[in-house]
């Protein structure tokens, strides 16, 4: 989640950056959010981390299992290698390259579920901050927003952050 909300804010700072110098310049009335805060602030993006994590609760803890199947498998090997005839040996090191492998697939498919829906609800939450956004420049006439950190300075009263934390909050 951090990577993405991190490549999100760089991408918008380094939009801004571009047209801020123009904006200035032509002296139009100019707003900063800063939307990382803004991110942790909403209400709506703890909800949406905790309804991932009950999506893929169960899988995870398939994982877990796994592992620790994986675990006691090596230290069985370990520990009673000495008594073990050649055939349980091979046996269960079969047996633990087939869980290895497995352990690793499911691994990678759940990795990559998991960031596709926390993507997805990333972008639904992205949308209703641009929303937010949107309706608060054009109810308070700024030409531009820029992200916070694209902004060497500002004034605090160009800061409309809380703004769009109160008004996104109010959102579902």
């Amino acid at each position: 989640m951090k990577k993405i909300i991190h490549t999100i804010a760089l991408t918008a700072a380094a939009s801004s950056m571009l047209l801020a110098s123009s904006a200035f310049a032509a002296g139009e009335k100019i707003a900063v959010v800063n939307f990382q805060e803004v991110m942790q602030k909403i209400p709506q993006t703890a909800t949406i981390m905790q309804n991932l994590q009950d999506e893929f609760k169960g899988k995870k803890d398939e994982l877990i299992k796994l592992e620790g199947d994986i675990k006691f498998d090596q230290e069985k090997m370990k520990r009673d290698s000495a008594l073990m005839s050649a055939k349980e040996k091979k046996d269960l090191q079969t047996k633990m390259t087939t869980s290895y492998q497995t352990y690793q697939e499911k691994a990678k498919k759940f990795q990559q579920e998991s960031s596709q829906r926390q993507n997805e609800e990333t972008n639904k939450i992205v949308a209703l901050i641009r929303q937010s956004v949107d309706s608060i420049a054009a109810k308070d006439k700024f030409d531009l927003v820029l992200e916070q950190k694209a902004v060497v300075y500002s004034k605090p009263a160009a800061d409309i952050t809380d703004q769009v934390v109160k008004q996104v909050s109010k959102l579902k």
